[in-house]
């Protein structure tokens, strides 16, 4: 146990220390730190992926992000029960919820950081229908590193090395107009692709988009090749487009793509804020508790800050079953219940984000929150399942490719530079 109270997960073997007859892993280390975000990384960059599957499958994002919300809480729950009570040293968990009524300030701060992620999850379930999931996660992403990192670097008493994370920050820039080009480059693509689809009234590229997406468009007519019968259109295709928004959740042929960009920039401003909330939460740097108060332990803050994400973001899907947004249909609660089609995934969903962001935090303590937001490459998993599993820049032009590739450079390169960039936190 650490001076600040912390379990950790991953350590060498020189740090193992046996509390109470248990053996407990601290994350002290650089390098158990790392492993903390690359495992993150890899959960946050798939747990979108799922999420997309199922509106691109018809089931309403309401239903979906119910479901999710009520496994991301049940992670927090879990890592809580387990590494925040590993041990007989105190503080625990269990003990710092029996101290709200002294450490209620740094409470505040780690629910204030599941508002704002709550409502940035929220808001990317609509952004990933309209600019896809690549192109969402990207500026997300992005935007989170070059706001929230600068924010931690400072919080964290410049730990982290300077000549060394600024230059990250510069990378995931450079991939944020990259992305953005990628993003132009593929919706030309797809307007060149829907040009040869027939309309109502043989007009150009926007009555082309109304009429495939209120299904004017033969199921049976391959548009490509002018006539045959096609059973499933092969991903890449316009007969493809077509097929997707006629089955998706969230119809988008037909709307600016502003709508979603600017989904995007509010849901990445929302993202930069909840890692220096959580900052403050477990290291007091605002000096907001009284003297002789114990931090809170990041198990203790990781559970409060997914109580605050759970109860809003219960209570706005519920407002958003029979108020919906976006032109969807209205639910209800009871309509919710009643829909087991893809709810396994939408559970899966929560746990991969829940235990990714646990994670991202364990790093975060001990090598520093600036150097965790390394995680923020998560880009680099989405775009490889938006590649895989639903043929995102399938058939699109050279000039897209090329895009698509300089920006994954510039996320890998980011990512090193990021990690490299660690630190160590004072008697971490």
């Amino acid at each position: 146990m650490d001076r600040w109270g912390i379990p950790s997960l991953i350590a060498l073997p020189s740090e193992k220390s046996i509390l109470s007859g248990l053996k407990m892993y601290l994350v002290e280390s650089k390098g158990g730190a790392i492993v903390c975000m690359l495992f993150s990384l890899f959960f946050l960059g798939t747990w979108p992926a799922v999420m997309t599957l199922l509106e691109r499958r018809g089931r309403l994002p309401q239903h979906t992000y119910l479901d999710y919300t009520m496994t991301n809480l049940l992670a927090a729950v879990l890592i809580a029960l387990t590494f925040g009570e590993i041990g007989s040293e105190r503080p625990n968990f269990f003990s710092q919820l029996s101290e709200l009524k002294d450490n209620w300030p740094s409470v505040l701060f780690a629910m204030a950081g599941g508002v704002v992620l709550s409502l940035g999850n929220l808001a990317t379930q609509y952004a990933w229908a309209f600019v896809g999931l690549s192109v969402t996660e990207v500026i997300t992403s992005s935007i989170t590193v070059v706001i929230g990192t600068t924010l931690n670097y400072f919080l964290d008493d410049k730990i982290n090395k300077a000549e060394i994370l600024f230059p990250g920050v510069a990378c995931f820039f450079i991939a944020v107009c990259l992305g953005s080009a990628v993003h132009s480059s593929n919706a030309a693509d797809n307007k060149a692709k829907l040009r040869n689809l027939p309309s109502v009234d043989g007009s150009e590229t926007e009555a082309t988009y109304t009429s495939a997406a209120t299904g004017t468009l033969s199921e049976k007519e391959d548009p490509e090749r002018g006539n045959g019968i096609v059973g499933k259109a092969k991903a890449g295709t316009a007969h493809f487009l077509v097929e997707l928004e006629n089955k998706r959740a969230i119809k988008v042929f037909g709307k600016s793509t502003l709508i979603g960009l600017a989904i995007n920039f509010f849901a990445g401003f929302c993202f930069s804020l909840f890692s220096p909330a959580f900052n403050l939460a477990t290291n007091d740097q605002w000096h907001t508790l009284k003297k002789g108060v114990v931090k809170l332990v990041v198990y203790t803050a990781f559970f409060w800050f997914s109580i605050s994400c759970f109860i809003i973001a219960i209570i706005l899907n519920i407002i958003f079953l029979y108020r919906p947004v976006m032109d969807l249909p209205r639910s209800s609660f009871k309509a919710y219940l009643n829909d087991w089609n893809g709810r396994g995934w939408a559970f899966l969903a929560g746990l991969l984000c829940g235990f990714g962001n646990g994670l991202q935090f364990m790093g975060g303590q001990a090598a520093g929150y600036a150097a965790a937001d390394a995680v923020q490459a998560l880009p680099l998993v989405s775009t490889f399942w938006g590649v895989v599993l639903f043929g995102e820049y399938r058939k699109s032009s050279q000039r897209t490719y090329i895009l698509l590739f300089g920006m994954l450079f510039m996320f890998i390169a980011a990512v090193g530079v990021l990690m490299a960039s660690s630190g160590h936190r004072k008697g971490a």
